[in-house]
């Protein structure tokens, strides 16, 4: 009887403990980011203050190898086991939104970002990412090489690099620039900018002159004879060698010129990335998604919005030579004031004044990876004299409705 009597005055007392001591609950939102790691400082810190500030939410922060991002995510998708919040490519995460796979966002909840960035972030006219950070390439040129081919006044638009051309290689014996027509969506970016975007556009007249102007430096070596197999780094490795007078390149590469070869970086300047007769410029975007599936949206939701405040944004700007998509960020001193004799600084305010100019990107509903590739290869052919231009041209719009209807 007394051992009885015990066991209840221990149960009640553990009882009453239960309705004493709060429930401990917290939700794990499982965050992952594309090869971030070595600004482990700074996403610690960040995750800390958050944790600090939502005290029932936990952040899991998983970095991932770039080149395993898409992969590791839809096999996380398939499994019904996503990541919370995701760091990816505007390109897949728009194949996963047309799939249904991600959660679509109320637009409101993003006015504090450029505005043009979250309209390519849209399908169907439904927000589906969160913009995350942004870069915009500029125009390098080597000044001495410059004043030796007698030029002149500094390219605005490609027709005015392509017109030059045949002048600064007989003037300095070196190319005018080297365009990397077939890498990934260049072509495509260049097109973009004459408003040339649809099918029914790319079989102009207006298409024709721009590829019949490339095959024309092309057939004359006026360009490397590598733009049409060659990517972005090779063309920055003939920039650093004194082997081409401009190129078009992110801000981060000012930092590589300068450590790979010093004596180009004394002669490096900038100006504003080439355009065409839109008059405006394009931008690579890096964003933030919460897949369909995700457990915890609420809180997914809340960090990415703190991750991508002004704050925030800027201080991994200073960390990186990414630009923010913060609005009140970008118009912060840091972005809109430059010191003229330092061409990193110069280089920052000027692709940062670039976002208030953006050309809307060229949306697909599906196959885009499949288009470049037909793309990439009609260039190819073209600057060859492999095949008929128009007729290509031609070919090649059909392709892209059949790619948009299958």
């Amino acid at each position: 009887m007394k051992n009885l009597l015990l066991i209840a005055v221990i149960m009640c007392l553990f009882g009453g403990l239960l309705v004493l001591t709060p429930k401990q609950t917290s939700d794990e939102v499982v965050f992952w980011t594309l090869q971030l790691g070595t600004f482990n400082d700074y996403m610690r810190s960040l995750i800390y203050e958050f944790e600090e500030q939502n005290p029932g939410i936990k952040i899991k922060w998983v970095d991932v190898p770039y080149s395993e991002g898409e992969k590791r995510t839809l096999a996380s998708i398939l499994s019904n086991t996503p990541p919370d919040l995701v760091n990816l490519t505007p390109d897949f995460s728009s194949v996963l939104a047309q799939k249904q796979a991600l959660e679509f966002l109320d637009c409101k909840q993003l006015t504090a970002y450029n505005a043009e960035i979250v309209n390519d972030l849209k399908y169907q006219g439904k927000c589906y990412a969160i913009p995350f950070y942004a870069t915009s390439s500029l125009t390098f040129y080597n000044k001495e090489l410059l004043k030796k081919s007698g030029f002149g006044k500094l390219p605005v638009t490609y027709d005015d690099l392509n017109a030059g051309a045949e002048t600064i290689k007989s003037k300095t014996g070196v190319f005018a620039t080297m365009p990397t027509v077939a890498e990934n969506d260049t072509m495509l970016k260049i097109l973009n900018k004459y408003d040339i975007n649809t099918p029914d556009t790319l079989a102009s007249e207006k298409s024709a002159k721009i590829f019949s102007d490339y095959k024309t430096l092309y057939q004359k070596n006026l360009i490397p004879k590598e733009s049409i197999t060659q990517t972005h780094r090779e063309a920055l490795e003939k920039y650093m060698s004194g082997q081409l007078v401009f190129i078009q390149s992110g801000a981060n590469f000012l930092n590589i010129v300068q450590e790979n070869a010093p004596q180009v970086f004394k002669q490096t300047d900038v100006t504003n990335q080439l355009v065409g007769d839109t008059g405006k410029y394009d931008v690579s975007i890096m964003n933030l998604v919460i897949p369909a599936k995700a457990r915890h949206k609420d809180g997914a939701l809340r960090f990415a919005l703190f991750l991508t405040n002004k704050e925030n944004q800027l201080e991994l700007a200073r960390l990186t030579t990414i630009l923010p998509v913060n609005k009140e960020a970008l118009n912060d001193p840091y972005f809109t004031l430059a010191d003229e004799n330092d061409v990193i600084s110069k280089a920052r305010k000027i692709s940062a004044s670039q976002l208030n100019n953006l050309e809307s990107q060229v949306q697909f509903e599906r196959n885009r990876k499949e288009f470049l590739t037909i793309l990439n290869t009609a260039v190819q052919q073209i600057l060859l004299d492999e095949a008929d231009l128009k007729k290509t041209l031609e070919k090649t719009a059909d392709n892209w409705r059949t790619l948009v209807q299958k």
